[in-house]
């Protein structure tokens, strides 16, 4: 009897110390079923009909406590949203996924449903609880996948930790460097993909108000995050508009810091893992995607056709084709 308590004893000390934890499932952390707005053929109607998801969090080292999402089993593999996202957001992604991976979307500090502060508020700090997370979580190895901010959050994480513990990495329609060097040249800036020579236009852009009823043929991104004609993103933006509350005052907190930085350095010399990078037809990124591919070993680059609602929202807009893009990808 001694030899067995002690051995439940030593199962439950493994548990604590490797930083597992049972996750809740997502309709009890949110209170309530949900039905989505469009019926979609091998997608769930309603949330509770996606088996296995749960919602789970965690307390970083400076005290700030952060939501993940989670489902499935077998290699890991980490979603890092871009700026105000969530994992709500990913809710198809994660479904078609969830079958072949054990998937986990991080909501970073100040997004989705983790805590809101008015401090850590800097890439470097996101780059950080990405590593507190993986650690928390107890994964030794995963794959990575940065849309958007979370492309440069990944890009932190790799600055500050290396790639150790990384198998893949994909990257989803992110610039290099959003500001321009006032040195740059024409070309420089193409390929880092910068759009200003200084971040303030970006910062007071963030207080207007995007167009209600967009064009489909605009190429501006908040038009194209506005546009719902895709089934899918229709569902996955409804979905997460009902249970997230974003506050801007909060997420706009990094937005300088993250305008500002310069990935080019990270891109250029420390990426030595397989890595896939998605862009598309309507983006303005094309450019930077293409010298990202150049630089990094062996990369692969997927630009989507504007038929293939291929604009920053392509992994949303058409998570079919991204999922079997993405699993091709991991699996080769």
């Amino acid at each position: 009897m001694r030899q067995v308590l002690l051995s439940a004893l030593g199962a439950i000390s493994l548990v604590a110390t490797s930083g597992l934890a049972m996750a809740e499932p997502a309709v009890d952390v949110l209170g309530k079923d949900y039905v989505f707005p469009n019926r979609i053929e091998g997608l769930p109607a309603r949330l509770s009909e996606f088996e296995g998801l749960q919602v789970n969090t965690f307390v970083t080292d400076d005290g700030v406590r952060l939501a993940y999402w989670e489902a499935g089993t077998g290699q890991p593999l980490i979603f890092v949203p871009g700026w105000s996202a969530n994992g709500a957001e990913y809710v198809n992604v994660m479904y078609l996924l969830s079958r072949h991976f054990r998937v986990i979307v991080l909501d970073p500090r100040n997004q989705g449903l983790s805590q809101k502060v008015d401090y850590g508020t800097r890439i470097s700090r996101f780059s950080m609880d990405l590593k507190q997370m993986v650690d928390h979580l107890g994964v030794r190895q995963a794959d990575f996948c940065g849309w958007s901010m979370g492309a440069s959050v990944l890009w932190g994480y790799i600055d500050l930790f290396g790639t150790k513990g990384i198998r893949k990495l994909a990257f989803v329609d992110e610039p290099i460097s959003i500001v321009a060097h006032g040195d740059w040249s024409e070309r420089e800036r193409q390929d880092a993909g910068a759009l200003v020579p200084s971040p303030e236009p970006l910062i007071a852009a963030l207080d207007t108000a995007p167009p209600a009823n967009p064009s489909p043929d605009d190429t501006n991104l908040m038009a194209r995050m506005m546009l719902r004609d895709s089934a899918y993103f229709a569902n996955s933006e409804a979905f997460a508009q009902s249970f997230v509350k974003t506050d801007p005052n909060f997420t706009k907190l990094v937005m300088y810091d993250h305008f500002t930085n310069d990935w080019r350095d990270v891109v250029r010399h420390k990426i030595d893992r397989p890595t896939a990078i998605f862009t598309g037809e309507w983006s303005a990124n094309v450019p930077s995607q293409r010298w990202a591919r150049s630089v990094i070993p062996g990369a692969t680059l997927h630009v989507y056709t504007k038929a293939e609602q291929g604009d920053h929202f392509l992994m949303f807009k058409n998570p079919v084709k991204f999922t079997d893009d993405l699993r091709a990808f991991l699996d080769r």
